[in-house]
């Protein structure tokens, strides 16, 4: 079974990386794919979590989690037999959390490789978190389809990214080798799988795990 999520409601404002902590082997670091559903659910209560706790918010990174796979050897749980059980605990987790019930865009899971070049570009505009939150509501809230670009520019305009922009910019070189360096970056630090929590050299994967993330950041922080 894959580590679990979170969503709330209200935008959150953009995230640096947390300043509290020095050193960049210090940061703390949210480390998603918008094609996890688990990502969309910590992704929707991280911010508030943090804020509660009185702690600078962490920096939001997309990642590939195709590429993950293929470094460790493993695949999604939604094209295995724990599909069934997954999706049910996923959708208990969204009620739990007082979310609207997740709407399963079709097919689940999609080739997230244009979403998550154009987040890796929303994040070098200062919109990461704008544009990622928008685009897991579009997914998992609306049940729209990530793998459509169309649906992937909505998202964008919703942050004030243009269309015309954003095809531009996911062929480009500079975020082809962002995403993908953010991604071997991830992995050499032992992140798995997403929703992940990197706070200084501990990894936080999972849903489930979020608090006790946080926990950590502010341990650091004091």
């Amino acid at each position: 079974m894959p580590r679990g999520p979170s969503t709330a409601g209200p935008s959150t404002p953009e995230a640096p990386a947390n300043r509290r902590i020095s050193g960049p082997q210090m940061r703390t670091v949210f480390y998603y794919d918008l094609g996890s559903p688990y990502a969309y659910l910590s992704a929707e209560r991280i911010s508030g979590l943090f804020t509660e706790a009185g702690l600078e918010q962490p920096e939001w990174q997309p990642i590939l989690l195709g590429g993950l796979f293929q470094t460790f050897g493993r695949s999604s749980w939604g094209q295995g037999p724990d599909r069934e059980a997954g999706i049910a605990e996923c959708e208990r987790r969204a009620s739990a959390y007082g979310l609207s019930p997740i709407a399963w865009p079709d097919p689940w899971p999609g080739n997230m490789l244009t979403a998550m070049r154009v987040a890796t570009f929303a994040k070098q505009t200062g919109r990461a978190v704008s544009f990622s939150l928008a685009a897991f509501r579009q997914q998992f809230a609306a049940g729209r389809d990530l793998s459509d670009p169309d649906n992937v520019m909505i998202a964008g305009a919703a942050c004030e990214l243009h269309p015309r922009a954003l095809l531009k910019a996911v062929e480009t070189k500079g975020v082809k080798e962002a995403l993908r360096a953010a991604t071997d970056e991830a992995a050499a630090q032992g992140v798995e799988g997403v929703p992940a929590v990197v706070v200084g050299e501990q990894v936080f994967w999972g849903d489930d795990r979020l608090e006790e993330a946080v926990d950590a950041a502010a341990r650091l922080a004091n």
